[in-house]
């Protein structure tokens, strides 16, 4: 299966996006937040358990079977109490047979074709002339369902070079207007998107 190559400046980015995985980050409140802080670390924090409600009729409705997470962070699907009042793994929830990760910072890259393709708070961590082709990438994975979250505003963290590590925040509608230009291509696939203008206010489309 081809892959994208990314840009210089997005490999660049890549690299010090990897740089924090591996040593911790500093916030914009000047916290040092390490590897081993589970509770605060954007690397482990499962970012679709608060969605699960609104995506399971969907998933029941196209009769998902199999996810590729794609920018994973520490996401673990076969962690119990994914959904508290069941306790039951993101896996079981989902009543998924197959789950692949894609984590490029983390060195993880199981990329596969999958019924749903979920990517949540990624897209703004990406190099603006490589969003395009890993939007694409998403699309062409995905045989049913692609579902995205993307943030559209500054981020707690800090870049190891100082820059936020929202590298690319932009209005919602300008996320939709360049997923609608792509997902034309795509008409079989179902699309959710979601836009956080903070971490609580999401508008869906």
């Amino acid at each position: 299966m081809e892959k994208i190559e990314l840009s210089i400046k997005g490999k660049k980015l890549l690299e010090l996006y990897e740089k924090m995985a591996l040593d911790g980050y500093k916030t914009v409140e000047g916290k040092f937040i390490n590897k081993k802080d589970n509770s605060s670390s954007t690397f482990a924090n499962f970012e679709l358990r608060r969605f699960r409600d609104i995506l399971i009729p969907y998933f029941k409705k196209l009769k998902i079977k199999s996810v590729l997470d794609y920018g994973c962070g520490g996401s673990n699907w076969e962690l119990e109490d994914f959904d508290i009042k069941s306790t039951k793994s993101a896996k079981e929830f989902f009543l998924l047979e197959k789950v692949f990760l894609y984590e490029p910072a983390l060195k993880i890259d199981q990329r596969n074709k999958a019924d749903c393709i979920t990517c949540f708070d990624v897209l703004e961590h990406i190099f603006i002339s490589d969003i395009v082709k890993t939007v694409r990438e998403i699309f062409r994975l995905s045989q049913k369902l692609v579902v995205l979250n993307i943030a559209c505003y500054k981020a707690a963290a800090l870049l190891p070079n100082g820059e936020n590590a929202h590298i690319t925040v932009r209005d919602p509608f300008w996320w939709k207007g360049l997923i609608d230009s792509i997902s034309i291509d795509y008409p079989d696939i179902d699309i959710l998107l979601f836009c956080s203008t903070r971490y609580n206010t999401i508008q869906l489309f």
